[in-house]
Parts: C-alpha cells; structure tokens; sequence
C-alpha cells in the first residue's frame, strides 16, 4: 500500500519587492495565480490533504483561489519556513510524507517531484537540489567530504566564504516523513542572521539521528526559480510561454513566431494549424483541422472548426465558429455568440448572443445582438439591431434568404420573414411579409436656391 502523502503549500508572504496590493501568490502567470499553478501540480499527485499557509492578504487569496478541499492555516507573523510548517503541523497525520511546496515557484514539473517522492520512499528524507551558476541568495547544500551525502544547507547570509562558493543549491522543495517532522519542528531555533526558524535546520536533525537525507535534481533549472519581482515574473512568464510554444511545434502547429504567441490557459490544435504573431489565446481554446488564426487576434473560451480563417485583429469570446467561415479583419465576436458553417463576418462587425446560420454575411460595418439569423443571410454595411430598450434585451429574428440592405436598423422585437428583401436606409419596426420588398425612408426632396452658408 502506497505511503500517506500530505502537501503544505508556503503562501503567506507578502512579496514586497512586488510593489502591489495584491498578495504575491496571486500574481497571474499565463494568465492564473501562481498559486493555482503550484495547487494543479500538487492535485496531479493525488495527495491525502493539501495546507496552504496564507498570511498577508490570506482571505484574499482564499476568496480568489476558492476551493473547499483544501486545508488553510494562517501563519502570524511570518517567522521564517520552519515556522510556517510548524502551523501546519497539527494537521498532519502521524504516519506518512508531507512534500513541502512553494506558492511563489509554479513552474516544477510533475517528473521532477514524482522522482524527488520516489526517492525518499517514504522512509528518509529528501530534497529536490541544483546546480546553478549563480547561487547567491539560495542556501548552500554541505556535503560530507568522505561520504558525499548531505550533512546540512546553509543560508545565504550564514554562509562562510568557502560556502559561498558551493554552486548545489537547496530549492526549498523537499519532502520528510511525518514523524520526523512531528519530533523536529517544535525543536527549531531561531539562532541565526535573520532570526527566523529555518526548516533546513531540521537536516542537521535528520544526520544526528541517523535519519538518511538523499536529494534529487529539477528536470530543468527553470523549474526551481521563485518570483520576489515583477522583473522575475516577467522572466518566468517567457519560459512558460516558450515552453508552451515548443510544445505547439513539436505537435505540427506552425508558428509564425514562437516568441510573439501568449497562451493563458489551455490551448488544443488539429493538424495544420497555422498561427500568425501577436495572438493570445486565453481559457480554454480548440483550433481544428486546418485553421488559421492571424495576426494580434485574440480568442478565449472558443471552439473553431476545421477550415476557418480568423483574419488580423479580431476578438472572439465565449463563442462556437463552424467550419469554413472567415472571420475578421478587426471583428468582435463576444459571448455565447453560435456561427455555423460558411459564415462570414468582416470588417469592424459586433456580434453578440446570436445564431448565424450557413452560408449568411455580416461583412461590413454592423452590430448584430440577440438575433437569430437563418441560411443564406446577406447583411448590409452598416446594419444595427436595436435591441435594448432601456431596461430589457429583446431578440431580432431574420429568416432564410434575406437581403437586408445597407444602413438598416432592426427594432427588436421584430422578424424579417422568410425571402424579405429590405431596401437601404430602412427602419424596420414591425415584422415583414415574406418574399417581398419592405422599405421606409422619408420622401427625398430637393430646395430649388438654397445656399451653402459661409464666412464672411
């Protein structure tokens, strides 16, 4: 039977290089908290229970995070890591690991801990290390010169100048068996240059009574890097999206610019997906077969069907495109918007809350809402549905094989029946006949003399 595992996330700093309000765990990376990174690794592992240690702005994060299954302990005042597991600690079981995670670190891999837990079997303890060329600020692993197991970490500001030199750093990330944690975390002290309560002492516990202390190393050494700036984000961000964009390639998505794509969220391709530069793509995003997404465009939340071209600068959101269609250049697409197949919508177009169906155009100019359109719609420039009133949305209906002429405003509720034709310039305030020419526009007069004003 596999060993219990228990997961305390450390939370509760307040990130003052961040110059921000917002606690520093919530900073969005991709487009989400750097927490909720750190709490969807930790889910992958299918732990017993998950702590998160919160202190500055820990309601705050726990409104925004959300999630009931979760245990939250408060750390006050924050007195160093040690200190912060020590809250923890009643929560823990008696038997078992506990892996101790960092909300400012989102970027370590599921392979990285698994080998970390697998090491440690449950039985010793263990600590994800690395190899840096600059280890300034990371404290310092010490080995045992005649046997090379580690014999303590060192903290930065503790460390002598031999120590110094040491380029095997301590990335905070380990994981401890919990009854050593039950018998050492009380006995931490805060005899140190920063007098906080060091949970690294607790490998010098670990060596004196013979527990084993064994480490692994990050897959990658980008994984271990935490945030403490906005110069650090940034720096994280560009890994996370170049990773992403690797990915995309190595799936035969091709990539105008790896460098110039943002993903924030979740994105699914087909086969012969073709991504132009400067587009963002936020939620949860499926390109099918043979779509191509132009450049700056911006889609979130939406699902596009094979063939469909998604011209420069256009935003869609929340939204369903057939197959087929061509979208853009500089439309909007926003939500709960449904295109079927073989729809055009163009230049400087609004579409919201409606039903296109196949083969109908909105090309140019127009604002369609609420509004269910059939088959083989033509939209003139210029067209409006006037659909809100005041106080309520109401919807416009518009029947197979309609010509609607430019420069038409629609006055929901209203039906343009099946077959309609309405002239340019129309208000349309009552439902149309089928099949026939509907029109209103005020009689064109001509003032026979009448003079241009002028300066004088």
């Amino acid at each position: 039977m596999a060993s219990k595992l228990s997961i305390i996330i450390l939370a509760a700093g307040l990130g003052k290089r961040m110059h921000s309000s917002l606690p520093k765990v919530l900073h969005a990376l991709a487009g989400k908290p750097l927490l909720s990174h750190v709490l969807d690794l930790a889910k992958k592992l299918s732990p017993d229970q998950i702590c998160v240690v919160i202190g500055h702005g820990g309601e705050r994060v726990k409104e925004i995070v959300n999630d009931a299954s979760l245990t939250w302990v408060t750390q006050e005042p924050q007195l160093g890591t040690g200190h912060a597991v020590l809250q923890a600690q009643p929560y823990l079981d008696q038997e078992g690991s506990t892996l101790i995670l960092y909300g400012d670190v989102p970027l370590v891999s599921l392979a990285s801990l698994e080998q970390l837990i697998n090491s440690a079997q449950g039985k010793t303890c263990g600590i994800l290390t690395a190899v840096v060329d600059d280890p300034f600020g990371y404290g310092r692993i010490i080995r045992d010169e005649n046997t090379n197991a580690i014999s303590g970490i060192v903290e930065q500001k503790d460390t002598n100048q031999t120590q110094q030199s040491i380029r095997e750093i301590n990335t905070g990330i380990m994981v401890i068996p919990n009854a050593c944690l039950h018998s050492w975390l009380p006995k931490l002290k805060d005899n140190n240059a920063q007098q906080e309560y060091y949970l690294t002492d607790i490998v010098k516990m670990a060596v004196g009574q013979n527990v084993a202390v064994v480490s692994t190393q990050a897959v990658h050494d980008w994984e271990i890097l935490g945030v403490n700036s906005r110069v650090q984000l940034a720096e994280l961000e560009r890994i996370y999206q170049n990773n992403y964009a690797n990915k995309l390639l190595e799936k035969g998505v091709m990539l105008y610019d790896p460098a110039r794509i943002d993903i924030r969220g979740e994105l699914r391709c087909g086969t012969d997906v073709e991504i132009d530069v400067n587009c963002i793509f936020e939620g949860t995003v499926i390109l099918g077969d043979h779509v191509k997404v132009k450049a700056n465009s911006i889609l979130k939340d939406v699902t596009v069907s094979e063939k469909t071209a998604i011209l420069p600068f256009s935003h869609i959101e929340d939204a369903k495109i057939g197959a087929n269609c061509r979208i853009g250049p500089y439309s909007r697409i926003r939500p709960e918007t449904q295109l079927t197949d073989n729809v055009h919508i163009g230049n400087f177009v609004e579409v919201k809350k409606s039903q296109i169906a196949s083969g109908s155009k909105v090309n140019h100019l127009s604002y369609i809402g609420d509004t269910a359109i059939g088959n083989n719609v033509n939209i003139g420039a210029g067209t409006i549905t006037c659909n809100y009133d005041g106080a309520y949305k109401h919807q416009t209906i518009i029947e197979d094989n309609v010509f609607i002429g430019s420069d038409t405003q629609l006055v929901a509720p209203v039906k343009v029946s099946y077959g309609s034709t309405i002239g340019a310039g129309s208000t349309i305030t009552k439902d149309t006949p089928e099949n026939e020419l509907t029109l209103s526009r005020a009689k064109q007069i001509s003032i026979s003399g009448w003079k241009r004003p002028s300066k004088t």
